[in-house]
Parts: structure tokens; sequence; C-alpha cells
């Protein structure tokens, strides 16, 4: 609140600062916004590194027992949303997640009911991973890419089925190896292991 009269403590005070070299004011500037940024942080779990932030999140359903089923087997990881949100967060660290994000996206097109939406979403997913140097290409083969071509003259709920198909082969003989051997999933079986241990512990 501003006061022109004399001896105002308002007044004295903006020319306190008005007085301040401009690099205090920037660092307090900056250490307000450091301090707020602290004070909103959500809780991002214990340990886990900043690569997968996403695990495990906060709501924990068993989420220990979850993170141990995804080595099981590729169906199982992607049967868990958290799973498929940590298997993405690692794909971004290899630069290949257009690959999940087309099956993704081939899921969801799946539930579409109405054939003016199957047309249109049919042609968007093409354009941005299927066709020959697509914004987002997925490595797929020539034959799959012309087949899902000509699939887009009719498009039905199954026009993606082989490439989709393709797409999630690759990704479970190559990527979802490498996802297990990775020190984010390392960190987060380990965490899992030592909450079921204390969890049986205390029962």
């Amino acid at each position: 609140m501003s006061c022109w009269m004399p001896g105002c403590p308002a007044l004295s005070m903006c020319r306190g600062l008005a007085s301040l070299p401009i690099t205090c004011l920037e660092r307090a500037k900056d250490l307000k916004t450091r301090l707020g940024i602290l004070l909103h942080k959500p809780e991002l779990g214990h340990g886990i590194g900043t690569s997968s932030k996403l695990q495990l999140g906060s709501r924990r359903r068993d989420s220990s027992q979850e993170v141990l089923e995804w080595k099981e087997s590729f169906d199982q990881l992607l049967k868990s949303k958290s799973g498929v949100n940590a298997f993405h967060t690692f794909l971004k660290t290899e630069f290949s997640e257009e690959n999940l994000d087309f099956w993704l996206a081939c899921e969801d097109f799946k539930k579409t009911r109405s054939k003016t939406k199957l047309a249109s979403k049919a042609n968007r997913i093409f354009e941005e991973f299927v066709q020959s140097e697509a914004p987002r290409e997925v490595n797929i083969d020539h034959e799959t890419r012309e087949i899902t071509r000509k699939n887009l003259s009719g498009a039905t709920s199954a026009c993606f089925n082989e490439a989709q198909a393709k797409t999630r082969t690759l990704m479970e003989k190559d990527s979802y190896p490498r996802f297990l051997k990775s020190a984010s999933y390392q960190d987060m079986t380990k965490q899992a292991t030592s909450r079921g241990t204390s969890k049986r512990s205390h029962t």
C-alpha cells in the first residue's frame, strides 16, 4: 500500500528497497521462488531416482507387489498404469517413447465407437506414427506400413492391429529387458522388497 505522507512506514520501506542493489533484489526473488517450489513440491517416494519420479504413486493399492509383478511379463507391465508410466519414463531416456505412445494410441483407438471419429482418428494416428517420415515414426517394415495404409480406406477398429503387434514385439524383445536392468527399476524393486519385508515384520 503506498503512502505520500512524510514519515509513513510504507514510504520509508519503499525507499529502503529502492536503495538496495539490483542483485540483492534478484537474489531475494530467486530465494522466494525456490522456497515456493519446495513448499508445493509433492512427495516423490523414498530415495527413488529422478528418472523415475512417477513410480509407485501416492495411491498404494499394494504398489510394492505391483512393482515386483512388472518383471513377470511384459503383459503385467502393460496392465499396470504406474508400470506404463515408469516404462514411458525409461523409453524417454532412450528416445524411443513413440513406440509406447503409438501402442497406447492404438488401444484408445479400438475403443472408438463412432465411424466418423474412427476414420479421423485413424488418419491422425497414421500421419503421426506410421507414414514414412512421420513426426514420431515407429520402427516397422515397409510391408506393414503399406498394409496399414490400405486399411485406412475402410477404417475399422482393427486397422492398426498388425503395426501395433510389430511395435509391441519390438518393445518386448528390445526395450523391456533393458528397462528391467535399468537403475531406476532396480531402485524401485529394492524399495518394494524392503517395504514388503518391513510389512511382514510388523504382522
